[in-house]
């Protein structure tokens, strides 16, 4: 890289279209090395991978999307924010840009957006690192699916209902968003939470700060999660693929819960002290295993 791509602090901002809504993402250039998608998890946004883009942006051309409905992209209209409505948007990108194939490193929702992404098209993805990506857990799944199918509907017309019934939170200041950011994650540093929130915000007409996230992104869809289809498309996966999980965090081990036998070529990391967002808690080490399973 050039010593004057290294002096460009921030990414350059893009918007493509998909399903006729206006979608953001930022670029981190260059273009001539390998692809490399960063796809962040539920009420987050591009921005929040800034660290991890940063130190892998000499190795690959780095791509963070704002998915739907959150960041700087376009909410849904109706408001309906189903798994496969993002992997059609992540499917649009990769198609406009010409990224494949392309290695993705991914977080939460966006991990379980990514592996559906490379069961849909496994010869795209090269190799994927899924942070916390395999949805909820099997014994809250079970749950779910043990209701009838009219209670799911009817649980999730009630939260929609609910969730329209939500005003977003008006912050006084940068400060104070950053503060409630802290109090979602504990393992946040100051400067974490800042920088996370100063991208999270988006300034009202009345000189407050809300989040960009739309609220509805919430909604437990009840035929998101069918657990005998989420093995089979994890079945079809064929790049090497890291799933990686905080031993703090509430999320299920796949080793443990048997959803790692789904994956032919699965390597499996357990991030000691880092909670859900392993990126954020344990950057260093994160990187290092990352690092290791990509081959640098």
């Amino acid at each position: 890289m050039s010593q004057h791509q290294h002096e460009i602090i921030g990414p350059a901002s893009s918007y493509y279209i998909s399903q006729r809504l206006r979608l953001h993402y930022v670029d981190w250039g260059n273009e001539s090395a390998p692809p490399l998608l960063l796809i962040h998890g539920n009420k987050d946004h591009a921005r929040s991978w800034d660290w991890v883009a940063r130190e892998l942006r000499d190795e690959y051309h780095v791509i963070a999307p704002d998915l739907r409905g959150h960041g700087d992209s376009a909410w849904a209209i109706g408001g309906h924010y189903m798994i496969n409505e993002f992997v059609l948007d992540i499917a649009q990108l990769v198609d406009t840009l010409g990224l494949h194939p392309l290695t993705i490193v991914a977080h939460s929702l966006g991990g379980a957006v990514a592996l559906q992404y490379a069961a849909i098209y496994p010869e795209r993805v090269s190799n994927l690192v899924a942070i916390e990506g395999l949805g909820p857990p099997p014994k809250m799944l079970e749950a779910h699916r043990a209701a009838p199918p009219w209670k799911r509907i009817e649980d999730w017309i009630g939260q929609v209902k609910n969730l329209s019934a939500r005003q977003p939170r008006r912050y006084p200041d940068i400060d104070a968003a950053a503060q409630r950011m802290q109090e979602e994650n504990s393992f946040l540093s100051p400067e974490q939470a800042h920088h996370l929130t100063v991208h999270g915000v988006a300034r009202n007409e009345d000189g407050t700060f809300s989040w960009k996230f739309d609220n509805y992104t919430r909604a437990f869809y009840p035929e998101s999660w069918k657990p005998d289809e989420r093995r089979q498309m994890w079945e079809r996966i064929s790049c090497p693929t890291l799933l990686v999980r905080g031993s703090e965090s509430w999320a299920s081990d796949p080793e443990e819960d048997g959803r790692a036998k789904a994956f032919s070529r699965g390597e499996f990391a357990t991030i000691e002290g880092a909670g859900h967002w392993v990126h954020h808690d344990r950057l260093s080490e994160f990187l290092d295993r990352v690092r290791k399973f990509l081959g640098h």
